[in-house]
Order: C-alpha cells, then sequence, then structure tokens
C-alpha cells in the first residue's frame, strides 16, 4: 500500500507543483516547451504504470460496502464519461496541448466545447467516480481517487496556464464557455448545437465503451455487470 501512496502522491504533485504554474514556465525558459512536454509526459506515464501496478498488488482493505444500485448507476456514468473523453479528445480546442493557436479563429467555440471547455477532464472524472461507487477499499480510494481529484483540478490549473500565456485571448474563449457542463448554455453564454459533436466521435465513444466492457474481465480480473464479480 506505500508504494501505491507514494505512487499517487508522486502523480498528484508533479502536475499540481509543476502543470500549470509559475515553476513550468521557468522550467520551459529554461530547456523549451517541446523538451518540458517530452519529460513531463514521460515522468506522467511511469507514474501511472507505478500506480497500476502497486494497485494491483496492494492488499484487500475494506472501507465500505457496494451500495445497492451502485453497479449499474457506474456504468451509466462510465458510459457518459467515455463519450465526453472521447469526443473532446478528438474535437480540436484550445484547451488541448498545442492548441492554443485556434483562439485567434472563428470556430474556437465547436461541439463539445459548448457543453465544458474540458471535456476530457469530466470524462475521466465521471469514470473514476464510477470506480470509487463500484470499489470501496482502501487501494481502490487511493488510485481512483488520485485521478478524480486530478481531473477536478486540471481544468484550474490549465486555465491559469492559458491566462498567462495568452491573456486577453484567452479571457474571451473563457467568456463564451464554462468549466462546469452546460453551465455555459444555461446562462446563455452560448448554445448547444448537436450537428458539431460529430456522429463519428459519438460512434467511436460507444464503440470503445463497449469493447471495454466486454473484454473487462479479461484484462482487469472483474465483471463490471452487475450481480457476482
Amino acid at each position: 500500500m506505500t508504494s501505491l501512496l507514494l505512487a499517487a502522491a508522486f502523480f498528484v504533485g508533479i502536475h499540481v507543483e509543476i502543470s500549470g504554474t509559475t515553476l513550468r514556465d521557468r522550467i520551459v525558459a529554461q530547456i523549451g516547451e517541446g523538451p518540458f512536454r517530452g519529460l513531463f509526459s514521460l515522468a506522467s506515464l511511469l507514474a501511472i504504470v507505478w500506480m497500476v501496478f502497486a494497485y494491483r498488488a496492494a492488499p484487500f482493505v475494506p472501507l465500505w460496502n457496494s451500495l445497492p444500485g451502485a453497479r449499474g448507476l457506474a456504468l451509466v456514468l462510465v458510459l457518459l464519461g467515455f463519450l465526453l473523453a472521447i469526443v473532446g479528445v478528438t474535437t480540436p480546442s484550445p484547451t488541448a496541448v498545442g492548441g492554443e493557436e485556434r483562439l485567434a479563429r472563428d470556430d474556437a467555440v465547436v461541439g463539445i466545447l459548448r457543453v465544458t471547455r474540458h471535456p476530457f477532464l469530466w470524462g475521466i472524472a465521471l469514470w473514476a467516480f464510477a470506480h470509487l461507487l463500484a470499489n470501496g477499499d482502501v487501494a481502490s480510494v487511493l488510485l481512483f481517487g488520485t485521478f478524480l481529484v486530478l481531473a477536478l483540478l486540471g481544468p484550474f490549473l490549465i486555465d491559469a496556464k492559458r491566462r498567462r500565456a495568452r491573456g486577453a485571448a484567452y479571457e474571451r474563449f473563457l467568456a463564451v464557455t464554462s468549466n462546469v457542463p452546460f453551465a455555459a448554455i444555461a446562462a446563455g453564454r452560448t448554445s448547444l448545437h448537436a450537428a458539431e459533436l460529430g456522429w463519428w466521435r459519438i460512434a467511436g465513444g460507444l464503440l470503445l465503451y463497449v469493447t471495454i466492457l466486454a473484454a473487462h474481465r479479461w484484462l482487469f480480473g472483474v465483471s463490471p455487470l452487475p450481480g457476482p464479480a
């Protein structure tokens, strides 16, 4: 369990203390944007691999019993998470790595960005929360809780970074979008255009969801479907 705790702390630490902070700006000034992105991506990947292996080796220490209907609700939340993540990651966005130049375009806010400017992170948040509902043990809280915390903190880190780098251009983007899903639409700052989402993106999210669902027992040793694991 100590290894998992250290891996989670490392993963959170490199994001909270470096990504989106002025320390990142100083490092980039010294080594350049490209090398920084490469090193940071490598560190993040190593942290995730470390967490996964530590999670598999961690003892099972129960905290709470799964609530009735938790698995069914988790399946719905994961589906929504997959859709948000896949549609989000395939939609060009000023919040994505290397996407800053889109701020100058008339179509900077398009598709899923009208719902939330951070769709991928909200997808990860729903996926992580769903797994917390279905798994009430210490190791699962450490693993999925880490992803949930970072997914909720990530939008603030990204927005702070883009504000420093792009100033007024990013402020205009903020004015017509929202972090919280549907908040900008509810406030009348933008409107939803379903056709912009891209049906192929939605189909891709559904296909990946069904594939992972079918292979879940083989990949992870447990069935996500309601009933005996």
